[in-house]
C-alpha cells in the first residue's frame, strides 16, 4: 500500500523519467536525480521551458547544481498552516521531503485527538518537518540531530510556522542521547525517527541501519510512557520493505496494546503515476 502526500499546493512533481524527477517548489522548478525512477521520460525533462536548476551527479560521488537562471539562495513554501525554508544544498537535497506530509498529517491528528499533553521525541530529526507539524498540533517536542546546521534550520522552520515555544533542540548522537534519557528516567508519549542508512555522530560514531535499528527501537520502546500514543519509523533505505518496519515495531513493542501499520510513502505526479519515496511504519496505542 502506498500513501500519497496529495494535499500540497506549492509543491508538485511535474514529470519523471530516466533517473530524474522534475519538481515545482513554489515558483522554482528543479530537476533532481531519483534512484527509484528507472522508467524512461515521456518528454525531454532537461528541455522543460521553466527549468531553473539541475543537479548533476558525479561518477566519483556527490555532484553539483547547474543553474539555468538566477534563483534565490533560499525561499519559502507552505503546507497547510506550516512554512518551510527551501534551499538547494549538496547531494541534491533541498532541506525538505514533501512526501513526509503523509506522516505529518497522521501523527499531528493523533496529537490533536489525544485530549492530553503529549511529549514527543524526534530522532534524526533533520530540518524538523515532523517537529514543526507536531508542535503546531500542540505537542511538546524534543528534536535531536547530529548536524548543527540542520537543527538551526529546524528552528527557522518553527519560527516561520509561528511556533515560539514547545520545542527543545538537541545537537547530539541519537543513540547516545536515548541512552542518557533512559538513565535519567525521562519518558515520552511518542517517538518519531527517520534514521539514515549510514552516518556518523558528532564524535565520529558510526551508524549502520541494518545493525543498529532494532536495538535503537528496543531502547526507545523503554522510553515510552505506559499510555504512549504512537511510535513512527520512516526509512529511505533502498530495499527496506514496509513489512520489515512492521516486524521491528511488533517485536520491539511486544506486550503493548495497539496496532501496527506499514506502508510506502509517495508523491502524486502530473503524469498520473505515483512516485514511491520510502517506507513508513507506525505503532498506534489502542
Amino acid at each position: 500500500m502506498i500513501r500519497l502526500a496529495n494535499d500540497w499546493r506549492e509543491y508538485a512533481v511535474l514529470a519523471t523519467g530516466g533517473g530524474y524527477k522534475l519538481e515545482r517548489w513554489g515558483e522554482v522548478v528543479l530537476l533532481r536525480p531519483d534512484p527509484q525512477v528507472i522508467w524512461p521520460a515521456q518528454r525531454d525533462l532537461f528541455a522543460y521551458p521553466g527549468l531553473d536548476a539541475v543537479y548533476h551527479r558525479s561518477e566519483k560521488g556527490g555532484g553539483h547544481w547547474e543553474y539555468r537562471r538566477p534563483i534565490p539562495e533560499s525561499w519559502h513554501i507552505r503546507y497547510r498552516d506550516l512554512t518551510f525554508v527551501v534551499r538547494p544544498m549538496g547531494f541534491k537535497h533541498t532541506g525538505l521531503f514533501p512526501e513526509q506530509a503523509v506522516n505529518w498529517d497522521r501523527t499531528a491528528e493523533l496529537v490533536r485527538n489525544a485530549g492530553r499533553p503529549v511529549k514527543v521525541l524526534n530522532l534524526f530529526a533533520y530540518t524538523g518537518g515532523a517537529t514543526v507539524a507536531l508542535a503546531k498540533a500542540g505537542a511538546e517536542v524534543v528534536h535531536v540531530d547530529a548536524a548543527k546546521g540542520m537543527v538551526e534550520r529546524a528552528g527557522e522552520n518553527a519560527r516561520l510556522s509561528g511556533i515560539a515555544n514547545g520545542i527543545r533542540y538537541i545537537v547530539d548522537d541519537c543513540v547516545k542521547f536515548v541512552r542518557r534519557e533512559l538513565r535519567r528516567g525521562n519518558r515520552y508519549d511518542a517517538v518519531v525517527m527517520d534514521p539514515p542508512s549510514y552516518g556518523r555522530g558528532p564524535g565520529g560514531e558510526m551508524w549502520k541501519l541494518e545493525d543498529a535499528l532494532f536495538p535503537l527501537v528496543t531502547e526507545c520502546a523503554e522510553l515510552l510512557t505506559d499510555n504512549a500514543l504512537f511510535f513512527l519509523i520512516n526509512s529511505y533505505t533502498t530495499g527496506l520493505q514496509p513489512a520489515v518496519l512492521a516486524n521491528i515495531l511488533t517485536l520491539a513493542l511486544k506486550g503493548r496494546k495497539g496496532s501496527v501499520d506499514a506502508y510506502e510513502v509517495g508523491l502524486p505526479t502530473e503524469e498520473g503515476i505515483a512516485l514511491p519515496c520510502g517506507a513508513g511504519g507506525i505503532f498506534i496505542h489502542a
